[in-house]
């Protein structure tokens, strides 16, 4: 089998298949990351003194809302997308993705999305009312267009999750490879179908919002405004039932990670895992029923203020599920204190103090009292950063000799966990205790002798720490990328089928197409259990059973990055219209002209040994 890969940027920019795709959106995210994680080290820096002087109110305002937009939309999603695009249709044993080509042109209407809103730094201010956008904030009609770009930005970057989950949930409904029941495969690919399904459910209601946004503020409707006869609460209702949800879709990657890690390091299968995957589930279906717990101080009234809380409650059954279940797997195990085992472990104990913290909202008057607080800061960061960060570096040092064919170095990655994990709690820990002492979020500056001036320093230092754990990991990827140990196919004694191919893994991921008989398939064809029940390694392990079919691969193509780039011209005119309406007319050429070449093209290619 040849590697038909076209070389150099061209190959790029043309590729189709599913592990390239999984390294442009990682190397996006990654950058996006940084870009992120600058704008809150300028937060941190303003808020470390009392009347702050190194942003201006504006300023601030720029860089919360943006800092916050930045790390939900094109960091943790793009992230934990890179290591679905990736893995997803080797570990269910496909050759790719159902839909090659509309996966590329998903890529491409993300990175032209994120690059749509970052621009708007240097053509006259980026979006400054705040990443939840509340009306009339997001609504006020003024001569500053940087909602809009907010607005259309998020719209573009919907889409393209939209056409990701679609393309995913396909792929694990037509293309599971012989034997593989859907109680049989991974639970990371489990939670990765969840969360495909939370996007194609939530997205088209905050699109919806998002559009009434923009022709709010560019055609004079009046959905959002109270004086007019509209309603600024219709704006929270819709946002929050995308935005709960969306929590979901930021935290289940890490739970499915955490749930493949735990047991290749303890060397047990995961405890209850049918529990753990049906838990997942329920998490997903129960988040549609507790958006308005972000509500309790709007006046809804009484009655569906008990309601939400009690659902609020509820929905901690199925986390605290997972949590037991997970240290169900670590006991007794043969524990590994490896990279990500150590990122596994701190997700678990950082996840619970998030979730610990959410559960206090759901009681109304405590609610009420930390609404608006640092106490909400705190929470969520434990649970989005302490929680879904953590799991996606577990899950970026499991699956990275996979992926490169090299280990990262383990003093590295182990002074990168103990850094991260050490400025986590620095950072985020003592916001509980400001906000419970009345800080509000959202201020760029704050008097003295308000007791709060200590704390925010910690947290300023402790931001400070993050950032250096993240040189630890950026030289770990520079250092080993031409000189880290050789990984070998199967370097941690894996468990699911990514590590029975090589590594790096071929573009048709399988020579021919695996026959499964079980759970854990391929931990079976490598071990056999002693009259004690104990794990026994196979001498000569069985050569997993395979299904002789012709190999199709999809071809390269350059029009869905054509249609890409078409929708970002497209945007730039609707932000500026009438003036626009050029742009608009090129954009909609373009994007036309991808599509057309796009669907004149023969699809797969035909590989022969």
């Amino acid at each position: 089998m040849t590697d038909t890969h076209h070389r150099g940027l061209w190959g790029w920019l043309t590729t189709t298949d599913h592990k390239r795709i999984g390294k442009l959106y990682g190397v996006t995210a990654i950058a996006f990351f940084v870009v992120g994680g600058l704008e809150a080290l300028f937060i941190r820096l303003q808020l470390a003194t009392p009347n702050g002087e190194v942003l201006s109110a504006d300023a601030y305002n720029q860089l919360f809302t943006m800092h916050a937009t930045t790390m939900v939309f094109l960091v943790v999603m793009p992230a934990a997308a890179a290591l679905t695009n990736y893995f997803l249709p080797i570990l269910i044993g496909a050759r790719d993705v159902a839909f090659p080509r509309l996966n590329a042109f998903s890529y491409w209407v993300f990175l032209f999305g994120g690059l749509f809103l970052t621009v708007s730094f240097f053509v006259g201010g980026a979006p400054d009312g705040g990443w939840f956008g509340y009306a009339p904030l997001s609504t006020q009609v003024t001569e500053v267009v940087r909602m809009d770009y907010w607005a259309l930005g998020l719209e573009v970057l919907g889409f393209a999750s939209v056409l990701s989950s679609v393309n995913f949930i396909t792929t694990v409904l037509t293309m599971r490879a012989p034997g593989m029941s859907l109680m049989r495969m991974p639970v990371f690919a489990w939670m990765a179908t969840v969360v495909s399904f939370l996007l194609l459910f939530s997205l088209p209601i905050i699109a919806i919002g998002l559009l009434q946004v923009f022709l709010d503020r560019n055609l004079g409707t009046l959905f959002f405004s109270a004086a007019s006869g509209g309603d600024p609460i219709l704006w929270q209702h819709l946002f929050w039932l995308f935005g709960h949800p969306e929590v979901y879709v930021l935290i289940l990657p890490a739970m499915g990670i955490v749930s493949e890690v735990l047991p290749t390091f303890s060397r047990k299968p995961l405890f209850g895992r049918s529990f753990v995957i049906f838990s997942g589930i329920a998490i997903g279906f129960m988040g549609f029923g507790v958006w308005a717990h972000h509500m309790f101080t709007a006046g809804l009234g009484p009655v569906a203020e008990a309601a939400f809380s009690l659902t609020t409650m509820f929905i901690a059954v199925p986390t605290g599920v997972k949590i037991f279940n997970w240290l169900g797997t670590i006991w007794g195990g043969s524990v590994r204190l490896k990279t990500p085992m150590l990122f596994s472990l701190g997700f678990i104990f950082l996840f619970v103090i998030g979730g610990l913290s959410g559960v206090t909202h759901s009681i109304v008057p405590a609610d009420a009292q930390q609404h608006d607080t640092y106490y909400v800061v705190a929470h969520f960061h434990y649970v989005l950063f302490g929680g879904a960060v953590f799991g996606l570096f577990a899950g970026a040092y499991y699956w990275w000799p996979k992926i490169t064919g090299r280990l990262l170095d383990e003093r590295l990655g182990k002074w990168h966990f103990w850094l991260m994990f050490l400025g986590m709690n620095l950072t985020f820990a003592p916001m509980h205790v400001l906000g419970l002492n009345g800080m509000p979020r959202r201020t760029y500056r704050y008097a003295e002798g308000l007791g709060l001036d200590l704390w925010n320093l910690v947290a300023t230092i402790g931001a400070f720490t993050i950032a250096l754990s993240l040189l630890f990991f950026f030289w770990n990827w520079f250092r080993t990328a031409r000189h880290g140990e050789i990984a070998g196919n199967d370097p941690w004694d894996g468990r699911t089928l990514e590590w029975s191919i090589s590594s790096p893994p071929p573009e048709h991921n399988f020579d021919t197409v695996p026959v499964i008989h079980s759970e854990d398939d391929f931990w079976h064809r490598k071990y056999t259990e002693d009259s004690e029940g104990r794990a026994v390694p196979v001498a000569q392990p069985t050569p997993l059973p395979a299904q002789d079919e012709g190999i199709h691969l999809p071809s390269p193509s350059f029009y869905p990055v054509l249609a890409a780039s078409g929708i970002f011209v497209l945007l730039l005119g609707l932000v500026y219209l009438p003036w626009g309406l050029l742009a608009v007319g090129a954009g909609l050429v373009v994007m036309l002209w991808g599509l057309f070449g796009w669907s004149m093209e023969p699809l797969t290619r035909e590989e022969h040994s």
